[in-house]
């Protein structure tokens, strides 16, 4: 919820007048900046002071995502991979990594300071998310060992993929052609298949799932 979100609905609440419920009051502006963290993927907006190093990274990694991601971010169990996946994401078998499909650097901040780590989230300073970030960027290859991230250095780093999203979906079959004229029949449009009923998660491991007959 955005700091603007946040102090509307408090003066709303703090409004006198038919639906007033004797309740809330105005946000403060420090309430309302522990709200209003979110930061901007491309020109990194939003992002705090503080800076922090690959080697602290790798500490503050050990110590709290490691368990989840593995020491080089390889994944735990079913936890997500933050590395590989290069020249997956048009194959049968996408690997969606940091390294192989992240857009933009400063979002990797901003995710992290609201979501991570999973079992303590809010709980990294900016220096250690910094630290943090610059680790992941660095075993991905994507940033030097003496790479220092802070609020000017991250949105300058160029992610693998960021060229590669675009604002629409380039296969044709999912293409929605406006009609004008001469449009199909609705009632001559007949629903051939539907998902109800059947395993459409794909396996990650072993032979290639074979949807054909289904």
């Amino acid at each position: 919820m955005s700091g603007l979100v946040l102090a509307l609905l408090t003066v709303r609440a703090d409004a006198a007048g038919p639906g007033h419920f004797g309740y809330g009051k105005p946000a403060t502006p420090a309430e309302i900046a522990g709200w209003d963290i979110d930061v901007h993927g491309q020109d990194g907006i939003g992002l705090p002071v503080g800076k922090g190093t690959v080697d602290h990274g790798a500490d503050v990694f050990a110590q709290a995502c490691a368990a989840c991601h593995g020491t080089f971010g390889e994944g735990e169990g079913r936890y997500p991979k933050l590395m590989g996946g290069e020249g997956t994401l048009t194959g049968d078998r996408p690997e969606p990594s940091v390294g192989s499909y992240w857009p933009y650097a400063p979002t990797l901040f901003d995710y992290i300071n609201r979501a991570m780590p999973f079992s303590a989230p809010h709980t990294l300073s900016a220096d250690d998310i910094y630290a943090v970030v610059a680790y992941i960027l660095n075993f991905n290859n994507i940033v030097p060992s003496n790479f220092v991230a802070d609020r000017d250095s991250l949105p300058k780093v160029k992610m693998p993929n960021r060229d590669n999203f675009t604002w629409q979906d380039p296969r044709p079959d999912t293409a929605a052609k406006e009609c004008m004229k001469d449009c199909i029949d609705p009632k001559a449009v007949k629903i051939i298949s539907s998902a109800e009923g059947k395993d459409l998660t794909p396996r990650t491991t072993g032979p290639l799932d074979d949807m054909a007959g289904k």
